[in-house]
Formats: structure tokens, C-alpha cells, sequence
């Protein structure tokens, strides 16, 4: 019987002393034998060593490494990767956590596929810090079939034009972080970055299931995407500016121009007046500024603060 391919969990810790436990619990769980285990904790200070400790001592086979000062996702996950030997890797936040079959479940799917196939996704149950379920990413009938969109194939305009992945459902060929040099460690954040730049070369490929459990609590990365100042916002601008040479097609363009004006009005109105300034000048080279851009490209230069419109569509929509 071959030998199964070997599947390289990187466990990125900061902070993470509450959900520690389980997450590598959820690893070490799973039903697919050959898997190299590596924790990379970014220099945490609330306790999660002693518990990563604590594991090493009872699972010798973990490898276990510090960034030695506080260095962000990007870095601490490519320290990671590049100590791995995996064909296939898992970028695995120890806030989550991996059903017993994830590992199984993607790897039979992928190895059905050719190599011009870099990543493979699927759907996740978003739960809060005591573990209660919160939904799931993609919508469902009352059958539990799928009633969204999930593409598999070319999927570089998908990709560029809206949230769709939900990123820790993935698992990437080793290939793809070879070619890509892992992430881009000038960035704050990984997600549509890699999304971009990997999906300009490989195909993606949906299996549909549930094979991860997404922790939404109030120090996700997530929660402070659009807060006045912060550096996520300035990393999207980045990775526009790059996109902007990518796109090939008109098809592209549109998903572009797509995202653009969604990153400039939450800019805007998240009084980030410096990344929408950026994002509507990209927005400007792509196509004429529609009229409502012109108008909004008028407040953002004068920096006027109509934040509180967020506010009242969010509360809105999500009262219920």
C-alpha cells in the first residue's frame, strides 16, 4: 500500500491560552495518520507556552517553535511552512478547531485532482468562545444542500471581486507556497493576498463539507478590520495596487472595479480618509467615477464624517 501523502498542520498561537486545548485537541484527533504537527506561537503572554508545554511533553512528535518576539500572522506562519515537509499544508489559528475528518475528507479529494489544482476549500461552522453554534459560512436549504456560491476552477475575478473562502477551511499544495514565497510579510494580513496571487496561477477546488469550526469572539483579527487607523485597511490597499497589474480580462476588470467601490465607501465611512483617497484613485484608473464616487471622492477629501450611516445600516440589518 503507497504511503500517504503528508499533511503539514502549522498551529499559529498568540494568545490563544482559552482555546488552546481544544484546537489541538481537534489536530491531534484526526483520522488521517500521516500528519506533521508544528506549533508557531508568536511570542503569546497569557499562558499559552506552559500549555503548549505541556503537549510537547505528552506528543514528543510536535515540533515546536518561537518567533522570539512578536512578528504577526504573515511571518509566524511562514517560519512555519518553510520547517515543514508536507505536500499538502493546513494555515490552522488555535482558536479553531478541525473536525475529525478534515484532514481525511480534503486529502481523497485532492489527490483526485491534477496539479494545475493549488487549493482546496469547503464549508465551516462559525461558533462563539463557549463553543455554541453561530451558523455556518455558506447558506443552506432546510435539507442541509448547498444554496449558495461556491466555484470550483479559475476563480482569479471570484476571488478579486468578494469575499467567498472562508480561509481556514483550506488546504494548499506545498507547490503553491514554494512558487508565492509564502505570504507577503509586509502585510498585516494574509487572506486576499494569497487569494489574488495564487489564483492567478492555480485552480481552486470546492468539497462540500463541513470540516472546520470557526471561533468568532471579540479578539478575532476580523472585529477591528475597518477601525479608524488600523493596518488591515492599508494592507488591502496594498494588495489592490498589486491586483491592479493582474487583472487580464474584462470579466476581471468588473470584479475589480467591484471591489474597489466596496473597500472605498467602508473606508470612507469608517473615516479611514487616507485608504479611500487610495482605493477611489484606483477606482479612478479602472473606469470614470460614477457619480456617486465623484460625490463621495468630495466628502473624503474634506474629511467629512458620516460614519454614524454605517452604524444605522448595520443595526438594521442585523437586529433581528
Amino acid at each position: 500500500m503507497s504511503q500517504l501523502p503528508l499533511v503539514s498542520v502549522i498551529c499559529l498561537c498568540y494568545n490563544h491560552a482559552r482555546f488552546l486545548r481544544q484546537a489541538l485537541d481537534s489536530v491531534l484527533a484526526q483520522t488521517y495518520s500521516n500528519i506533521e504537527v508544528i506549533i508557531v506561537d508568536d511570542c503569546s503572554n497569557d499562558g499559552s507556552v506552559g500549555i503548549i508545554q505541556e503537549y510537547l511533553l505528552k506528543h514528543p512528535q510536535i515540533k515546536f517553535i518561537s518567533t522570539g518576539h512578536n512578528r504577526g500572522n504573515t511571518t509566524a506562519f511562514n517560519i512555519g511552512w518553510r520547517a515543514s515537509q508536507g505536500i499538502y499544508i493546513i494555515d490552522f489559528a488555535t482558536d479553531d478547531v478541525l473536525l475529525p475528518e478534515r484532514v481525511a475528507q480534503q486529502v481523497e479529494a485532492f489527490e483526485k485532482l491534477d496539479s494545475t489544482y493549488g487549493v482546496l476549500y469547503t464549508d465551516a461552522e462559525y461558533i462563539a468562545d463557549d463553543a455554541t453554534h453561530m451558523g455556518y459560512h455558506y447558506k443552506r436549504n432546510p435539507d442541509g444542500s448547498l444554496n449558495d456560491y461556491a466555484p470550483s476552477g479559475e476563480m482569479f475575478a471570484d476571488l478579486l471581486g468578494k469575499y467567498i473562502i472562508c480561509p481556514p477551511t483550506m488546504l494548499v499544495r506545498r507547490q503553491v507556497f514554494e512558487d508565492l514565497n509564502g505570504y507577503d510579510e509586509t502585510l498585516a494580513y494574509e487572506d486576499f493576498d494569497f487569494w489574488v496571487r495564487s489564483s492567478r496561477t492555480y485552480k481552486y477546488y470546492y468539497l462540500d463539507k463541513i470540516t472546520t469550526q470557526r471561533r468568532v469572539h471579540t479578539r478575532s483579527l476580523s472585529k477591528g478590520w475597518y477601525k479608524t487607523g488600523n493596518k488591515l485597511l492599508a494592507s488591502t490597499v496594498k494588495v489592490c495596487q498589486k491586483a491592479a497589474a493582474m487583472v487580464q480580462s474584462e470579466k476581471e476588470r468588473e470584479a475589480f472595479i467591484h471591489r474597489l467601490k466596496y473597500e472605498a465607501r467602508q473606508a470612507y465611512l469608517t473615516k479611514n480618509y487616507k485608504e479611500a483617497a487610495q482605493l477611489l484613485h484606483l477606482l479612478r484608473q479602472q473606469t470614470n467615477l460614477p457619480v456617486f464616487y465623484q460625490f463621495l471622492n468630495l466628502l473624503n477629501r474634506q474629511k467629512v464624517n458620516l460614519s454614524f450611516l454605517r452604524k444605522v445600516y448595520y443595526y438594521l440589518k442585523y437586529r433581528n
